[in-house]
């Protein structure tokens, strides 16, 4: 089987149906958003993700992902793209401002990461030449690479 990952720069009802898909969860329009629950039976783990597209953040509009864990709650905001891993089963999302990436990353078995105001030169460089508590970071949202790459061109 060939996996691939699959680049977006915004959410629609094709993008938001591969999202379920890789995740299994089914979207749910509520409101101006969409929420995904998103269980993990054998682990007892489960969270909910919800995507706001193109909503007002202060005096600006942009797309918002929000993740309620048991624990957490995490929220990107200006998301400007985001990757859908069928070999991974999961989605980064990404934020970019000033050379910084931020990457919210949510995976089909409920877990959840994020990465803030990581250097996007990093993502491209040797990961052996990094520190392991940086390579972490580097390598998971070495990802986007592409997109952000896709869009400065």
């Amino acid at each position: 089987m060939k996996y691939k990952n699959i680049k977006y720069s915004k959410f629609n009802q094709r993008s938001l149906a591969k999202i379920g898909k890789v995740l299994n969860a089914k979207p749910k329009k509520i409101g101006n958003y969409f929420r995904y629950e998103i269980v993990n039976k054998l682990d007892k783990r489960k969270l909910a993700l919800e995507i706001y597209p193109q909503i007002k953040i202060g005096n600006k509009k942009g797309n918002m992902v929000t993740v309620y864990a048991l624990n957490s709650l995490m929220q990107l905001h200006f998301c400007s793209g985001f990757i859908i891993s069928e070999e991974l089963c999961e989605v980064t999302f990404i934020g970019e401002i000033n050379g910084k990436l931020s990457g919210l990353i949510v995976e089909k078995e409920a877990g959840c990461s994020l990465f803030a105001n990581v250097d996007k030169y990093i993502l491209s460089g040797d990961f052996t030449k990094l520190n392991p508590e940086v390579m972490i970071s580097s390598i998971a949202l070495s990802l986007a690479e592409s997109l952000i790459q896709s869009k400065n061109k």
